[in-house]
């Protein structure tokens, strides 16, 4: 049996996200992942467009996890771009940019696939006993997968990443009440119809703002390759710190990595409304998304 190495990378709206795998048969062994905040849809995702410099800071991310990939002796790579690169009328620009300087073929990807990819990582970790709910906030969209013990029921990617929003309106610092209720405005009119048949308790947090939501409820780092279980109490806590913070007690809070110090309150907000709306009662983290669901359809034989 083949053993291959491999790395995918991410291209999400907010964070790049590489992981590096070994890959036999059905077994797969987790070399090194890690993440940068590039903010690729900073200055333009609203007007369908990827600003100059959120290219600039794209491409030194990419040299340097394509150099991370060579120094791990990485056999194929696979690139996947989302809401920010898949909505911007200069997306191929940036593509064949990626492509004749570092010989990175990126694959733009549609929010159903998006949503197809992030399931089928929980999956690797996590069984469906009863139904759930699976959450991603992304920076350009937000996918709920509504799954159960025969796969997914219902699922949608909607265009209300928490970096649209962050650059759709104006907010106090911290966010006031007023703020909350027209992110929660926005968020009601933009999924209109689509949770009036979903039923369940439990919510499964897709890795990204989740952990640092664990984070911050703990004081502790997210541990790597772990389903969490969050008690609601624990949940709220975190998530009503957060909403109430200011910008600068964010800046210097070390347990939020630098991309989600400007973003985390509208993704708490976000989270907050789907707790109330679907009355859930358990939070689930699930280390595991995008990137951890390409690897299960890789055939290396």
């Amino acid at each position: 049996m083949s053993t291959v190495r491999i790395a995918i990378i991410d291209l999400g709206t907010n964070t790049f996200n590489l992981l590096v795998a070994e890959k036999s048969g059905s077994k797969i062994k987790r070399i090194l992942s890690t993440k940068d905040g590039v903010a690729l849809g900073l200055g333009g995702i609203n007007e369908n467009s990827i600003a100059k410099d959120a290219i600039d800071r794209a491409m030194k991310t990419l040299t340097n996890f394509c150099a991370i990939g060579k120094e791990n002796k990485v056999d194929h790579y696979f690139a996947f771009g989302t809401s920010a690169i898949r909505n911007a009328n200069n997306a191929q620009e940036f593509i064949e940019r990626v492509w004749q300087e570092l010989n990175l073929k990126i694959e733009v990807i549609s929010g159903a696939r998006e949503a197809e990819l992030i399931y089928k990582g929980v999956c690797l970790g996590y069984n469906f006993v009863e139904n759930a709910l699976i959450m991603d906030i992304g920076g350009g969209s937000t996918e709920f997968i509504f799954a159960g013990t025969n796969g997914i029921i219902k699922a949608h990617s909607f265009e209300i990443g928490v970096s649209r929003i962050y650059q759709q309106y104006v907010f106090s610092d911290p966010l006031t009440p007023d703020d909350c209720k027209k992110i929660i405005d926005y968020l009601e009119d933009e999924t209109k119809g689509f949770f009036d048949d979903i039923s369940c308790k439990k919510l499964i947090g897709a890795s990204g703002s989740f952990e640092t939501f664990y984070k911050l409820a703990s004081l502790q780092d997210f541990p790597e390759d772990t389903y969490l279980a969050m008690s609601l109490d624990e949940v709220n806590k975190s998530l009503t710190a957060i909403i109430a913070s200011t910008q600068l007690e964010r800046d210097k809070n070390p347990l939020i990595i630098p991309i989600r110090k400007k973003m985390a309150p509208i993704a708490a907000v976000k989270t907050k409304w789907i707790i109330e709306k679907l009355n859930i009662t358990e939070l689930v983290i699930s280390p595991f998304a995008l990137k951890e669901g390409v690897i299960t359809e890789i055939d290396v034989n």
